[in-house]
């Protein structure tokens, strides 16, 4: 899924990034109490736009983090931050299996108001 997309984010136009991150675990509850990705110490602001968290109902144990960017400089600078790779690696021992990066930009959206980009 290889696009470009536009955003209108405070008059500006931009493309648009999306990561979803798959995980198992049986220990949800340990993964939540680590806190999210915007309240971990850091003296710089996340990059992302919005992270919504996932659980699977047709998959009990499996899990999904889905990550609005910018870009995927954004992305890749969030990334690349000491916080987040912090974050990350603790949460990646509490999984019972490989976490599972999928990168897509985005192609278009509709928001349902009948605005639609792309």
């Amino acid at each position: 899924m290889i696009g470009i997309s536009v955003h209108r984010r405070r008059g500006a136009v931009m493309s648009g990034f999306v990561q979803i991150i798959e995980f198992k675990t049986s220990r949800i509850k340990e993964i939540e109490e680590l806190g999210r990705p915007s309240r971990t110490e850091g003296s710089t602001q996340p990059t992302f736009r919005r992270i919504v968290a996932t659980a699977d109902r047709d998959h009990p144990g499996t899990y999904f983090t889905i990550v609005d960017f910018d870009s995927f400089d954004s992305a890749m600078e969030n990334s690349g931050r000491p916080e987040t790779s912090e974050f990350a690696a603790k949460m990646a021992a509490l999984c019972d299996g490989p976490v599972i990066f999928h990168n897509l930009d985005v192609m278009w959206e509709d928001t349902g108001d009948g605005a639609q980009t792309g």
